[in-house]
């Protein structure tokens, strides 16, 4: 795909708390924003098209594909990505699959989403295990986090790889140079740490491939000090359901400072209203898009359940950059086998 720079993204219409609106809204801002870009909308027609209707578009880059099955956040994921074939989360994998899309992005069930990347699409051979890999805002530039939740339980050598295809992704997509990977441990000493760890130590420290740092602690995240932080799904998507936590209360919090105070408050607060705002936009989960799984033949990516447009957008754009850059051909070359 993506022949003569056209790029095709598959978007699960139907999953996420707030589809088809948001996620029809955010495909059409994708592509009235890059002529380069067509998105294939797999979800219940009449509902996908009456979203549609809103927004002026380039029809010829934007197709309904119907799918009247949907799979829900509470289902069981084995089971829904068998059983319903037609459902818009399966259908939109197998465009992948098949080739007539080059990404596929949903905010729906990340469990069926996570069993389907890997029983549909399929990962690189040589590969253990696919990796979700979520950029979180830091003091300095985003910082990638893998893995974010696939794998509760990884071996080392599992770790190992989850740093590689993370350092791709930050160097060719992201655009950091020799990128620094940390890996998430409960102090810097090299005696410190469970078995895990002190087995994943060495293997790292022996990577020519990667530029490893050494032991970081999850509080030094957000200080920026490196570029990638690896650990398994269970500590990963514990830390980032805490750094979301606490993000949206300090907001929240501080929103109410500035704005339940008395007149000098209130002026404060409006003489800092632009820069407040420009600081809030970069801890934003809407700026960053979505988790790729990286380790799959193609790019599947996972965003928030409850994603509005932007974050769809930016979940489009971030698709077309992985491609662009050919990531999943770049991690076959370097991980896989023949």
């Amino acid at each position: 795909m993506a022949e003569n720079g056209k790029i095709i993204i598959a978007l699960d219409a139907m999953g996420g708390d707030f589809a088809p609106q948001e996620t029809v809204k955010g495909a059409v801002e994708a592509v009235n924003a890059d002529n380069n870009l067509s998105v294939k909308l797999f979800g219940v027609e009449n509902k996908v098209s009456a979203e549609l209707s809103k927004y002026m578009f380039d029809s010829e880059r934007i197709e309904v594909v119907d799918c009247p099955d949907v799979i829900e956040t509470c289902e069981p994921p084995v089971k829904a990505i068998k059983t319903k074939k037609d459902s818009s989360m399966v259908r939109a994998l197998y465009a992948v699959k098949n080739n007539e899309a080059d990404a596929v992005v949903s905010c729906g069930n990340t469990g069926a989403l996570l069993v389907g990347g890997q029983l549909i699409v399929g990962r690189i051979r040589g590969i253990e295990r696919a990796a979700l890999a979520f950029l979180v805002p830091s003091l300095k530039e985003p910082v990638m986090l893998v893995d974010a939740g696939a794998n509760v339980d990884c071996r080392p050598e599992m770790l190992l790889q989850f740093a590689q295809m993370g350092s791709i992704y930050m160097a060719d997509v992201v655009h950091r140079k020799d990128p620094k990977v940390g890996l998430i441990n409960i102090g810097e000493e090299e005696e410190k740490g469970n078995a895990q760890v002190k087995q994943t130590l060495p293997l790292m420290k022996e990577c020519a491939d990667i530029n490893f740092v050494g032991s970081v602690q999850s509080r030094e995240m957000t200080d920026g000090i490196v570029d990638i932080v690896v650990c398994d799904g269970f500590i990963g998507n514990t830390i980032l359901k805490t750094y979301e936590g606490v993000a949206a209360s300090m907001i929240t919090k501080l929103k109410g400072s500035l704005t339940g105070g008395g007149l000098g408050t209130k002026i404060g607060a409006a003489l800092v209203k632009g820069s407040l705002k420009s600081m809030l936009r970069e801890f934003s989960v809407e700026e960053y898009g979505g988790a790729p799984m990286l380790g799959l033949k193609n790019l599947v990516v996972k965003t928030h359940g409850n994603s509005l447009s932007p974050e769809i957008r930016n979940a489009i754009m971030q698709c077309r950059d992985f491609v662009n850059a050919d990531i999943a051909g770049k991690i076959t070359a370097r991980l896989g086998k023949q």
